[in-house]
């Protein structure tokens, strides 16, 4: 293994493209995300990478320049955030459809307007229906390791999906933590070889990308695609695996802490899971019955693992750092859905926060704990919002 490294969250990703040394990188500059495309063009301008890198004149430009490449028969890497991926949106879904393997990393950073550059997730749940497989990580060190992870999923003859790999805008982005990268040449022997299917450049096997499709096959293709995401569950599952085989760090879909003989449980995505656990070890060392969970992979939706965690449970508070307006945060949804055949099935509520950028404060978190435990939590609550 290498020595210990210091980089923020971008630094980090643009170091795992320049170990996996992608064909094409075409991409737009986008705050908090810029960082990533700012790097790793120097290691391509320096000749450290053979990457054809293209600053594209916008995000839609970029995607489908990235959607010609993979079709071409290339290793793929994109990076974007907020209004960026909002710009791409009808490409993400072309991007999917041809079951092309790109991977893009997402600073995530609230959706206009009003104007705002700091994290929240309304950008990458606002594109959780496109088809792409989604993964958050809490700190430097996951974004390094989602980022490399990502090319064997994405890649991957069961899933063959674009992937997108998460981190929280300005908190993990640009912090500067130590982590620990693996070797280039062990890089190099895990990513492998890209293995094109059907490449546009071979002349010799004529394919079509993009017709036209008719109500006589559209279905069958979205249900190619749904099938496709389901299995994607076992591969990530499998790759979570082979990673802590390689490198001695342990990933799964859903990490809980604190959870086995818990009461009250609030869930998390990204790097609020690191501040719950602080605030669990603060009120454990009260004798209370407390415990989180982080949710790392959000598309495909791991149900099973999610019911699994928190059947028998008393309370559960689903954090959304994104909200779907009329209705509630796009993850607590989910969840109850998760939880609806449970045959003891907790009380769930939402709580919605850190729009814009709001700090997550500890005595917020422990807040919401003393909520559940009395049963005054609402089904949707607003957690540090002025009123």
């Amino acid at each position: 293994m290498a020595e210990h490294l210091v980089f923020n969250g971008d630094q980090a990703i643009a170091y795992s493209w320049k170990q996996v040394n992608p064909d094409v990188v075409a991409s737009y500059p986008i705050t908090p995300q810029t960082i990533i495309v700012e790097n790793f063009a120097e290691y391509a301008a320096n000749g450290e990478v053979e990457t054809e890198y293209v600053c594209a004149e916008s995000e839609h430009s970029a995607m489908s320049l990235c959607i010609g490449a993979a079709a071409a028969g290339g290793r793929v890497a994109t990076a974007t955030a907020s209004a960026g991926l909002a710009f791409m949106w009808e490409v993400l879904w072309i991007a999917s459809s041809m079951r092309l393997p790109i991977v893009m990393s997402v600073a995530n950073r609230a959706l206009s307007g009003p104007i705002n550059i700091h994290c929240d997730h309304s950008d990458a749940m606002g594109a959780r229906d496109t088809g792409w497989v989604q993964i958050y990580g809490e700190n430097v060190q996951e974004a390094y390791d989602d980022s490399l992870m990502s090319f064997r999923i994405a890649e991957n003859m069961k899933v063959r999906l674009p992937v997108m790999n998460c981190i929280d805008g300005f908190i993990v982005t640009h912090a500067l933590e130590k982590f620990i990268p693996i070797d280039d040449a062990v890089v190099k022997r895990y990513i492998g070889e890209f293995k094109p299917i059907r490449p546009l450049l071979d002349i010799k096997n004529a394919t079509t990308y993009g017709p036209f499709t008719g109500n006589d096959y559209y279905f069958e293709h979205k249900f190619q695609i749904s099938e496709a995401m389901k299995s994607a569950m076992g591969v990530v599952k499998d790759t979570f695996k082979e990673f802590e085989d390689l490198t001695g760090r342990k990933y799964d879909v859903v990490e809980g802490y604190m959870l086995d003989d818990a009461d009250y449980v609030i869930m998390a995505i990204g790097s609020t899971a690191g501040t719950l656990r602080y605030v669990v070890d603060q009120l454990r060392a009260q004798g209370k019955k407390v415990g989180s969970l982080k949710l790392r992979l959000f598309r495909p939706f791991p149900f099973a693992d999610i019911a699994k965690a928190l059947e028998g449970k008393k309370a559960v508070a689903v954090m959304d750092r994104a909200m779907s307006t009329g209705s509630s945060g796009p993850l607590y949804p989910e969840v109850c859905a998760a939880l609806y055949n449970s045959k003891d099935r907790p009380r769930i509520c939402n709580y919605i926060y850190g729009l814009g950028g709001r700090d997550v404060k500890p005595d917020e978190l422990a807040e919401v704990f003393d909520h559940l435990a009395k049963g005054t939590c609402k089904d949707i609550n607003f957690m540090g919002v002025r009123q």
